[in-house]
């Protein structure tokens, strides 16, 4: 299986459905898998070949989904970067990866003049936008399709997407994921019980060029679903869409939702019509999920995953979202739920010895979902993946009815006077706090205890909170040496290009 079958089943099986809702335009898939082998032909006439990596710097837009159809059928491989990069991110991407095809929409466009002279070797700057094409770039909507009887059918184990991401360890590295890796994320999530539907519309809300979003944009299409598209996130925009178009499914995640819940306007919009929200890639405070369940009459899921694993490796369905045993350490509201069909997951100690049910170690995990490995990083690819599973650097735990509690990464764990805490403990509890908007948790040095725990807070619009305060508020609910020793006050927290928030920033500025 890979992906250009899934796009000729729905253009045989369900060719009138609407593929896209974007501004007033909506394009049936009969009409969406005609521009999608337009587009393949385009990247020919470009010199696009088995192997290459055409990388794309744009915001949401039917296009970005035309792409990560078209890019594969003409046997390139998608090559998405994150737009919230800083030009030497973007630099040494391009570089690392030797793409040879680079995609910019207008707000990316300024950026050539600064990269270019680094590039030498990327062929094409094409331009995938509206208005005119700056005169540095070649205009998309001009390059001829070249005439191709027929294209080439990809082999499951060929490269289909790279993926940057920071990984298990320090540094950017690309991801391969393979049409066989994504095929099976595909399948695993339709078997789970978040499965979307054929009937979904579903609004792009996270950023394309993660898999917390693009993961569902292969399974979406093989049903027949709708897409619709938020350029780059805002709260209310959400809800405007969701409004609009009658949205039914959307992905966000924590930060995201909680801007969305908590918007002043949020109930000057109809959102009955949502049916499932679906959170993931960073820990959801409790309090954060109560308020959400009350505002939206929606089922809620959770998806555990990194972009290494397709990205799904548990879910939480939304029959298990009951909020109920919250004072019990193991209760399947407080976890990530269970492996997904067709993936093992298990818990090892430091010498990968299985751990049994109650004690915490590395969460480790084996499956077609498993990415190929890291673009040119042989000698990570043997720590990461060895014994045929794929270490994920994240910390867990599982209880007797085979659900999973993440605890923390490695790297955020705090260890304090002997004792490992970890920080989605002790965020969940300052986020029930009235005043608190947003929190994180981390570890600054401390003479006596190795480390102290640091809290970093956004407060609501309006509110007030102490230092004293917030550290008597933890007191009250958490073992003293979990308790924030100092409080930091922010305007906002740094975030990543998908909303999660940046510790290493937070740590680097503690230092």
């Amino acid at each position: 299986m890979n992906i250009p079958y899934c796009l000729r089943r729905t253009r045989h099986l369900n060719a009138d459905r609407i593929a896209t809702l974007h501004g007033e335009s909506k394009v049936t898939y009969r009409e969406f898998a005609a521009e999608v082998d337009r587009s393949a032909r385009k990247f020919v006439t470009l010199g696009a070949k088995k192997g290459d990596r055409v990388a794309v710097l744009m915001l949401n837009c039917p296009e970005y989904l035309n792409f990560y159809f078209s890019i594969p059928l003409c046997g390139a491989a998608i090559m998405p970067l994150n737009t919230r990069w800083h030009r030497n991110e973007v630099t040494f991407t391009l570089i690392d990866s030797g793409a040879t095809i680079l995609l910019l929409d207008e707000k990316h466009a300024p950026i050539l003049s600064e990269i270019r002279e680094a590039l030498p070797w990327v062929r094409h700057f094409v331009y995938v936008g509206d208005g005119n094409c700056p005169s540095d770039l070649e205009d998309w909507r001009k390059i001829p399709p070249a005439d191709v009887a027929e294209f080439e059918e990809p082999h499951e184990d060929d490269m289909a997407g790279l993926f940057y991401t920071s990984g298990t360890t320090g540094g950017p590295k690309g991801a391969m994921l393979s049409h066989r890796n994504i095929w099976s994320n595909t399948v695993h999530a339709l078997l789970s019980p978040n499965a979307l539907s054929d009937d979904a519309v579903y609004l792009h809300a996270a950023p394309m060029f993660h898999l917390a979003d693009a993961s569902a944009i292969v399974g979406l299409t093989l049903l027949g679903a709708t897409h619709c598209f938020l350029a780059t996130f805002d709260p209310e925009a959400v809800l405007q869409l969701i409004h609009k178009y009658r949205v039914t499914h959307i992905v966000l995640v924590p930060a995201m939702l909680n801007m969305v819940v908590n918007h002043p306007n949020f109930d000057r919009y109809d959102t009955s019509s949502l049916r499932r929200i679906t959170y993931g890639a960073s820990p959801m405070p409790i309090p954060l999920l109560q308020l959400s369940m009350r505002k939206f009459k929606a089922e809620f899921g959770q998806g555990y995953g990194m972009t290494e694993l397709s990205p799904v490796a548990t879910i939480l369905g939304w029959a298990d979202h009951k909020l109920e045993n919250l004072d019990q350490e193991f209760t399947p509201i407080k976890s990530a739920g269970r492996a997904v069909i067709g993936a093992e997951v298990k818990v090892v100690d430091d010498l990968d010895r299985d751990l049994p049910p109650g004690q915490i170690g590395e969460i480790v995990c084996r499956g077609p979902n498993v990415m190929l490995g890291y673009w040119n990083r042989p000698e990570i690819n043997a720590e990461v993946l060895r014994g045929g599973w794929m270490h994920t650097g994240d910390l867990g735990v599982f209880d007797e009815n085979g659900f999973l509690y993440i605890r923390d990464r490695k790297k955020d764990m705090i260890k304090s006077g002997g004792e490992n805490i970890y920080s989605p403990e002790v965020e969940s509890v300052i986020a029930g706090h009235p005043a608190v908007l947003e929190a994180a948790v981390i570890g600054v040095p401390h003479p006596k205890w190795d480390e102290a725990v640091r809290a970093i807070l956004v407060l609501r619009p309006g509110a007030s909170l102490t230092e004293a305060a917030l550290i008597e508020w933890c007191r009250e609910r958490l073992t003293h040496f979990k308790c924030p020793s100092s409080v930091v006050f922010m305007k906002e927290l740094p975030k990543g290009g998908t909303g999660k928030v940046q510790k290493s920033v937070l740590r680097a500025s503690a230092s």
